[in-house]
């Protein structure tokens, strides 16, 4: 099966969102496009504060509001759109035709039910399985994700359980309805390396067996180079390069994505000094009229710091958004 033919299942066009803060109004995501192809594994990377987290959180309306606003933009699966359908209707497709495991699972389960509770209340809500059905499914979901004694382990409460089998738990529930996409929000940073990479094992090997779509949020590029079929890098609330996973890793072509690049220590390059990305993060009390990394690009031209670029095709399946053409070191379309 060709790119062309595979089905897309998200398809994200323009996604704005800002909150309403004492301070003034932080403009946290701005203009977001991408789409997901099913069955596929994008990862989506960026240091923190870059708007990864929330823009997965506004595409199933997750976010707060207020402070938070959805300010415009789409999120077509299927034929609804997640921005603008019922909540009920919203309700139905979140935590059954979407998961979503999330970054922290002690502060996302609940400590006063067992985690066989809720994990059935997922199965109770969104499939047709008797209560009589939903135990042993129950246990089967703990079994897939690697928990032993899963049907002793449906009777325990979150804090019985080690950080590791938590995440295993909460991606158990995030699974329970075979959903299409799986949106996993930094789900290995509170956990040691080990059970990291246990938990990567164990998404990549469902992924496999259920075709499942994943989004996986992450500001590790290490942990992305084995997993992503393609990457999405995020910076000041915005895409800033968009590409193939092998491409991304072998040529960045944004100045801020080399910058992460570099940082990352490489066994193939002993000797040499990593990268240190200069400056700070940008104020996203501002709206961005100019490139956001234009503050500590190396290449900054007199363009940069007076129109903000678009996110440009450049071919191979790759997107950027930056006026200097890293690849042929001169300014991109005689700009």
């Amino acid at each position: 099966m060709t790119q062309t033919e595979v089905k897309t299942v998200l398809e994200v066009k323009d996604l704005r969102t800002q909150f309403d803060t004492q301070d003034g109004m932080v403009h946290a995501v701005n203009g977001i496009s991408f789409d997901l192809k099913r069955g596929e594994f994008l990862g989506v990377v960026g240091e923190s504060g870059s708007g990864k987290s929330v823009t997965m959180m506004s595409l199933l309306r997750l976010i707060p509001m207020p402070p938070g606003e959805i300010v415009s933009g789409e999120a077509n699966f299927g034929d609804k759109d997640l921005i603008s359908i019922d909540i009920d209707e919203l309700r139905r497709i979140r935590g059954g035709k979407v998961g979503f495991i999330f970054q922290d699972p002690m502060t996302s389960l609940n400590p006063v039910l067992t985690v066989g509770y809720q994990i059935m209340e997922s199965l109770r809500l969104h499939t047709d399985l008797s209560e009589k059905e939903c135990r042993p499914r129950a246990a089967q979901l703990l079994d897939l994700v690697g928990i032993p004694d899963s049907d002793a382990r449906l009777r325990n409460y979150p804090h019985e359980l080690s950080g590791g089998m938590r995440q295993r738990v909460m991606i158990a529930m995030a699974l329970a309805c075979d959903p299409e996409v799986l949106i996993a929000d930094e789900p290995t940073t509170a956990l040691d390396v080990t059970i990291q990479a246990q938990i990567i094992e164990i998404v990549r090997e469902l992924r496999e067996k259920l075709g499942t779509a994943v989004i996986w949020i992450t500001h590790d590029l290490g942990v992305i180079a084995g997993l992503a079929d393609r990457v999405i890098v995020m910076y000041g609330g915005q895409i800033v390069e968009e590409a193939p996973v092998q491409l991304l890793y072998a040529k960045p072509m944004h100045p801020y994505t080399e910058g992460l690049l570099g940082s990352l220590p490489r066994l193939d390059q002993k000797g040499q000094e990593l990268v240190n990305i200069k400056g700070t993060p940008p104020n996203l009390y501002e709206f961005p009229t100019y490139c956001p990394f234009s503050p500590r690009c190396p290449y900054v031209m007199d363009k940069c710091r007076e129109e903000n670029p678009p996110l440009m095709e450049i071919g191979n399946g790759r997107k950027t958004a930056c006026w200097w053409d890293l690849e042929n070191n001169r300014p991109r379309y005689g700009s």
